[in-house]
């Protein structure tokens, strides 16, 4: 893995002395700077701690060895940060878009972000990405002057638009959302606090997006392997993956199968953030940016993997899609889950009372729309085994999830 190259602060990093503010204006903190505070909220606020009971790929109780969203997300900010610190970027930055990028999604991943997407059917569906924003600028109620956490600019628009920009310079919708159109959270927020979602993203936000992919890659590959979903024979057909077994078993030929596993996803991760490094430095260096905003200003990502290494991703991912997310073992479990996510929304549907008397509190029925969204904010704020334990509540018969 590369090491601390010593570089500073590049003039394209994101500053936090000139950052854009917050939307509702804040006394500075005499210790930490802006960014470091939007770290330290996140981390403070009810989304992140439920994230310890939140499905990664198996739920909660299938085994302590298996990654959750919170240890998929302390994984994703330690990438994050060893990349800001190469590249001279703002480390607290990449830190805080690490820790808030899985904040909106519901229990079960994506089979309960698959249910409450068919529940918002004809209410504008269900985001993830939209959902994180609405956690961090409306649901988290912690200060009396304001709904959410109140994070900077350069922070909420690193949330919404880590994978890219969502707009062209015209308003319309490309990408995923092209056909949809952009969430009303989103569009809405972006009306009165304009996060420029026509722009590339922050060197910080492009960063906390791939190291999201290196940690998917290795760490699905290590709990794919523990959980004997696929036998690390199958590997041969990734070449990345393949040539560092390879490598492991010429330089340890008698290696122990869990020291092979550990030494893969090490490898693996050290491989992918050095590519990064050197892609990103190669880059930036012929864009020559001089701000922050020249990021933006960009054609495309500054941040990237190399040609190979991006095919190699694209390997590894299709590998996992075939033998893991659509294994049949997890198909059966994410099924279930899925039926209890949407049990629970028609039940609240009918029921709203039902919900705990701060969520249904003010809900008007006759506003078909809004209650449909304050009961999906209720759900996707479950964890796991909340959902499971509202589910036995209401109903006679509840899955096992196993």
């Amino acid at each position: 893995m590369a090491v601390d190259t010593g570089r500073g602060r590049a003039p394209h990093a994101s500053d936090p002395q000139a950052s854009r503010g917050r939307l509702h204006p804040d006394s500075p903190s005499p210790t930490r700077n802006v960014f470091r505070r939007d770290c330290d909220r996140i981390i403070h606020a009810t989304a992140f701690r439920r994230l310890q009971y939140k499905t990664q790929v198996f739920v909660f109780h299938e085994g302590d060895h298996y990654r959750t969203r919170l240890t998929h997300t302390l994984e994703v900010t330690q990438i994050a940060r060893a990349l800001a610190r190469a590249l001279g970027l703002d480390e607290d930055l990449a830190e805080a878009l690490a820790l808030a990028h899985d904040l909106g999604h519901p229990p079960f991943g994506h089979a309960g972000e698959r249910a409450l997407d068919g529940c918002l059917k004809a209410d504008g569906g269900f985001d993830h990405n939209a959902q994180t924003l609405r956690v961090v600028t409306q649901i988290e109620c912690r200060y009396p002057e304001f709904d959410g956490l109140n994070l900077t600019w350069e922070t909420l628009e690193g949330i919404v638009k880590h994978n890219g920009p969502l707009t062209d310079r015209d308003g319309a919708a490309i990408g995923r959302y092209r056909e949809r159109g952009i969430p009303a959270a989103i569009r809405d927020y972006a009306a009165v606090h304009d996060l420029m979602l026509w722009s590339e993203p922050g060197a910080e936000a492009q960063v906390a997006a791939i190291a999201d992919d290196i940690a998917y890659d290795a760490h699905d590959i290590d709990d794919g392997l523990r959980a004997e979903l696929f036998a690390r024979e199958a590997l041969a057909e990734v070449p990345l993956v393949a040539d560092i077994l390879r490598e492991l078993r010429a330089g340890h030929p008698r290696l122990e199968a869990a020291r092979v596993s550990s030494g893969l996803v090490r490898r693996l991760i050290a491989r992918m953030i050095d590519d990064v490094i050197a892609e990103s430095t190669r880059r930036l260096a012929k864009a020559a940016p001089r701000s922050a905003a020249d990021v933006r200003a960009a054609a495309g990502p500054l941040i990237g993997f190399s040609s190979a290494v991006a095919d190699a991703d694209r390997e590894i991912k299709r590998f996992l899609f075939s033998h893991m997310y659509r294994h049949a073992r997890i198909m059966r479990v994410m099924a279930a889950a899925e039926d209890v996510v949407r049990d629970l929304f028609a039940h609240f549907l009918a029921s709203p009372n039902d919900m705990p008397a701060e969520w249904a509190h003010g809900l008007d029925v006759a506003d078909a729309a809004r209650r449909s969204r304050r009961i999906a904010d209720f759900i996707a704020g479950m964890t796991d085994r909340y959902a499971l334990a509202e589910h036995a509540r209401h109903f006679d018969s509840t899955p096992e999830l196993v």
